[in-house]
């Protein structure tokens, strides 16, 4: 995660004791409240290994899209949820047997009722959406139009959170029910190790939270119907919780046409890529094609055409071209300006600009568009730079070239600091070489000065140029 240049204030997981509580208590609070009912229901039984077979170990068609390997909870290629029952000549994937049929028998279960939390779901979805992504409130709408059905929230089985119910020894709360409730476990578990383990109310409690709290859920979008209907729904059953702000959900990146996918071995290991390139430059690639309204396919060759075409050639050529000029014709100080000329207080203005545009951007969780505004005033930068002509002006006009160079310093200062959330590694080199100290993550959200006067060390190029893919 370091080599990504990210952090995380707590990692934990859903095997803790702290979670097995805070579970349990979603579970008793939503069954006294009727919320959660008892019922049977057919689950699928392997004759061969003598069990019942939870939703991941069931495999078969998809009903709805024809996939041949879909799985007992959800098709992996249309993104629909199932149930079990719902496969088309379904199997079992522990011993993998097309001979031995599976056996649908009933079994009593506990089941979320989500049809009585259908209204209050649907006035929620209906409240200030605005600013959520088109497919993700597309998809929570379609669903309650379809009408919410109850959703079994317990297996048969022998690992899990056990319910806290006797007689029910032999089964689980499974986990699609509990792993959503690790949002607010793991902010009880970072409370309690700050010492000070009342600090999750702040988070979660209304009236604790001035100004709302909002919260994001960072997901793809086959984890949809999970972030934007179950989980609001245990929320406002179990009541006076915060509900999700936003869930921006991302389209499927694809690897050479199919689902990038672990459990499918279709997927490139991150560590495997930091080895070979770059962490700017995957963060800069994956940023710019982010499947935020569509699938995208990722390509080393397209990542590489971007690293050449965009950081090196137009963000790294301003700041490079800049900073070496400043080191040959000034010795690496500063320039003192002159009066501003009419491009300089236009270029000026629209780095201005581009800081609100940019922050309003990844505010809305629009991060491409972000991007792109950053890199167009990188572009605007580099065609300044081409006006002004600064090599030019430095034979006839020492102070013309001064100033040029002097609005050019504080154009890739305001880059460093508009490309920082993309880009930290590069953002903290371009920091140092214009004499900043500190982690410029840590700089408010506006551009700084490089006064004149100073002297700036001599820069190497903030990207590597690629050559052709080397094989991951």
């Amino acid at each position: 995660w370091d080599r990504l240049g990210m952090s995380w204030d707590l990692y934990t997981e859903t095997g803790t004791a702290n979670h097995y509580r805070i579970t349990q208590d979603f579970f008793l609070t939503l069954y006294e409240k009727g919320y959660i009912y008892k019922d049977t229901m057919q689950s699928p039984y392997c004759p061969t290994d003598r069990r019942f077979l939870p939703d991941r170990y069931t495999e078969g068609t998809c009903p709805i899209c024809g996939y041949p390997s879909a799985r007992g909870d959800q098709c992996d290629n249309c993104g629909h949820t199932l149930d079990p029952i719902d496969l088309i000549d379904p199997r079992c994937r522990i011993c993998g047997s097309k001979t031995s049929k599976l056996e649908m028998r009933m079994t009593e279960h506990f089941f979320l009722d989500l049809p009585k939390l259908q209204q209050p779901l649907l006035e929620w979805l209906s409240q200030e959406k605005d600013h959520w992504r088109q497919n993700t409130i597309g998809f929570a709408m379609n669903w309650l139009k379809d009408g919410l059905r109850p959703r079994p929230i317990t297996r048969d089985l022998d690992w899990g959170v056990p319910i806290p119910l006797d007689g029910y020894e032999d089964k689980r709360i499974y986990v699609w029910f509990d792993a959503v409730i690790g949002y607010f476990s793991a902010s009880v578990e970072w409370a309690e190790k700050q010492g000070t383990p009342e600090a999750w109310k702040t988070w979660w409690v209304p009236e604790q939270t001035h100004p709302p709290v909002k919260s994001y859920y960072f997901i793809g979008k086959d984890n949809i119907p999970f972030h934007t209907i179950i989980w609001p729904a245990m929320l406002i059953g179990y009541g006076n919780r915060n509900l999700p702000y936003d869930v921006p959900a991302n389209e499927f990146m694809t690897m050479s046409g199919a689902k990038a996918s672990s459990s499918r071995g279709n997927v490139i290991w991150t560590r495997d890529v930091l080895d070979r390139y770059n962490a700017d430059t995957l963060r800069y690639y994956l940023s710019a094609t982010a499947p935020e309204g569509r699938d995208t396919d990722f390509t080393f060759e397209e990542m590489i055409r971007r690293n050449n075409d965009e950081l090196v050639a137009t963000y790294g050529n301003a700041v490079h071209r800049t900073l070496t000029f400043l080191q040959s014709k000034f010795g690496g100080v500063v320039p003192q300006p002159q009066a501003l000329r009419e491009a300089d207080r236009e270029i000026l203005a629209e780095v201005e600009r581009s800081f609100g545009l940019v922050g309003h951007n990844i505010a809305l969780c629009h991060f491409k568009d972000g991007l792109n505004a950053a890199m167009t005033v990188a572009r605007a930068a580099n065609r300044y730079l081409d006006e002004q002509a600064p090599w030019k002006q430095i034979k006839v006009d020492r102070d013309a070239a001064g100033t040029t160079i002097y609005v050019m310093l504080q154009v890739i200062s305001a880059l460093r600091i508009l490309f920082c959330p993309y880009l930290p590694f590069s953002s903290q080199k371009l920091h140092g070489y214009l004499g900043f100290e500190g982690d410029v993550s840590k700089m408010h959200w506006h551009t700084e000065e490089v006064p004149a006067g100073k002297t700036l060390p001599a820069p190497t190029p903030l990207f590597p140029k690629l050559e052709e893919p080397a094989v991951v």
